[in-house]
């Protein structure tokens, strides 16, 4: 055989053989890294198309809901020796040494579920309007004193749902609340939308039943006051009755009550999988000074000699949220569904 032929022959068959190696390695990385997605779960792998549309699209559906609770303080002088039983009485007004006013305020989310030009139905956490009626402060007890004494009561007088986005001169009403749930209903009617701000959420309901330990999901609502989208992993269910589960994003205050997205069978199919609830936290206390009320600070090289304040902190362990299934959500409209009739809401098109 010529030289040279037989040198062309070896170039020939080396080739081949590394173009096969090399096709057949490009055909094992494109399966690894585009997966068939119709398979009918949701998906666990992060979406391979861009969505901002769409989020953008559930994001106006998602608004900050603030609540603010109105008290009437009564405070009592500690030799008057006002019981728990004195309360009942009519004269409580009359052993009041003086009277105070303050308030709460609470943020979380809500999503708008329901529009039909004339009034808005808001979908959130009964929690974050759940703040007490009647507060109760006592008097530090002596050693020979056994019972304790009032030394302030705090009567809740008034309380006030807004969403500054959604126009309209009267509150938001508690239609229906769930506190075992942690559901609520609120409407309030509003005809005039003239910058369009209103717009319901219009994707599917989705079952909370199908996630999959590793499914991805979208987190939508207002950590601190900020409109924020986060992402995360669901874990294992913590309560197969409900189909709740737990998910790893990040939790802030005012994040109750987001929605939480799910999608099954890539981009745009988007449904609504749960809402975020509450996060995994452990309660310290500190002993701090007196609040200041201007901007000056304390000297820290010197001692200090004023009064001494217990206060409250919340230790997050961010990572840890806990949900609202979908199932949940379903059957608290259900129970519900005629009070929310006679109110003139009709879900049947978001729970079929």
């Amino acid at each position: 055989m010529n030289k040279n032929l037989f040198i062309k022959l070896v170039l020939l068959v080396l080739f081949s053989t590394q173009f096969t190696l090399i096709t057949g390695c490009t055909k094992k990385i494109y399966d690894v890294v585009y997966p068939t997605l119709n398979d009918g779960r949701y998906d666990s792998e992060f979406p391979y198309r861009n969505a901002s549309e769409q989020l953008e699209e559930v994001s106006n559906s998602v608004k900050m809901l603030n609540y603010i609770a109105y008290y009437k303080t009564y405070l009592f002088n500690e030799n008057q020796k006002v019981s728990h039983s004195d309360l009942n009485q009519k004269r409580i007004k009359d052993k009041a040494v003086d009277e105070v006013y303050f308030n709460e305020t609470v943020s979380g989310t809500a999503t708008v579920i329901f529009y039909d030009g004339l009034k808005v139905g808001l979908l959130t956490c009964a929690h974050i309007g759940n703040l007490p009626d009647t507060v109760l402060t006592y008097f530090e007890p002596s050693a020979e004193q056994k019972p304790q004494y009032v030394q302030q009561m705090a009567v809740k007088i008034r309380e006030h749902y807004y969403v500054n986005e959604i126009p309209g001169d009267i509150d938001f009403e508690v239609v229906v609340s769930d506190k075992e749930r942690d559901l609520a209903i609120l409407s309030k009617r509003s005809i005039n939308d003239p910058l369009y701000r209103i717009k319901p959420f219009k994707y599917p309901l989705g079952k909370s039943s199908n996630l999959e330990l590793g499914s991805f999901v979208y987190i939508i609502g207002y950590p601190m006051g900020h409109k924020m989208i986060t992402r995360g992993i669901v874990s294992n269910k913590r309560d197969n009755e409900s189909d709740s589960f737990l998910i790893d994003a990040l939790f802030n205050r005012g994040f109750s009550g987001g929605i939480i997205l799910a999608i099954r069978d890539g981009v745009p199919n988007f449904e609504l999988v749960g809402m975020a609830k509450s996060v995994s936290a452990k309660n310290q206390y500190f002993l701090t000074p007196v609040p200041l009320n201007d901007k000056s600070g304390y000297e820290p090289n010197f001692p200090y000699a004023g009064d001494i304040y217990v206060k409250k902190f919340e230790d997050i362990n961010y990572g840890i949220t806990y949900t609202i299934s979908t199932d949940e959500i379903i059957e608290f409209l259900k129970e519900n569904e005629t009070l929310l009739l006679q109110k003139g809401f009709n879900f049947n098109h978001f729970t079929k």
